[in-house]
């Protein structure tokens, strides 16, 4: 479901950010400029061939900010809504009205040349506009028992509880393999 407020990508690349750190699993994908720089190609505005530490460190700031905002938003929303509100400021956010194709659009840029800067403009106003639009119970973490990814729920009916389909057809087989299992 994509809105006039936000973009499904800059939502997927929230998402995408958040799940460069798998808890659960004890991985995290997000530990070197290389890996940032890969993320960007992938993900986000293009990488600066100048990367440094301190935009990794940036980066994973951003990561744990993000992470939490979709961790809390559907028991904290006012707590996920400080969090973006920090983190707008501190990128320097500024929305912008554009038109293409014959449609008014915003988007929400960072004033400032930091890659990391932009990329945190770009994901905490698309999730900002998620909660605004559809409420902070479409930002969550898989109920997958081994899972702690995170996801964005655009769908129209707003039901969903897993990260993927691969995690709710595990918990399917879990539950009935439970069901079946003698006492």
């Amino acid at each position: 479901m994509a809105d006039a407020c936000y973009s499904s990508s800059a939502v997927e690349t929230a998402v995408a950010l958040a799940n460069t750190l798998r808890p659960v699993k004890g991985e995290d994908s997000l530990q070197t400029v290389e890996q940032l720089r890969d993320f960007l190609d992938a993900h986000g505005p293009a990488a600066e061939a100048g990367l440094t530490r301190a935009d990794l460190t940036e980066a994973r700031a951003l990561r744990e900010t993000v992470r939490d905002v979709l961790e809390r938003a559907s028991t904290d929303a006012a707590g996920a809504a400080s969090l973006l509100n920090d983190g707008l400021r501190r990128s320097r956010a500024t929305p912008e009205l554009r038109h293409e194709n014959g449609r008014w659009w915003t988007e929400v840029t960072s004033d400032t040349d930091r890659v990391t800067a932009h990329l945190a403009a770009t994901t905490l106003s698309a999730l900002a506009a998620v909660i605004a639009t559809l409420g902070p119970d479409r930002l969550g973490v898989c109920a997958g028992l081994n899972c702690r990814a995170t996801f964005v729920d655009l769908s129209r009916n707003g039901s969903k509880q897993y990260c993927t389909r691969t995690c709710a057809h595990r918990a399917s087989v879990a539950a009935y393999r439970s069901r079946r299992s003698p006492g």
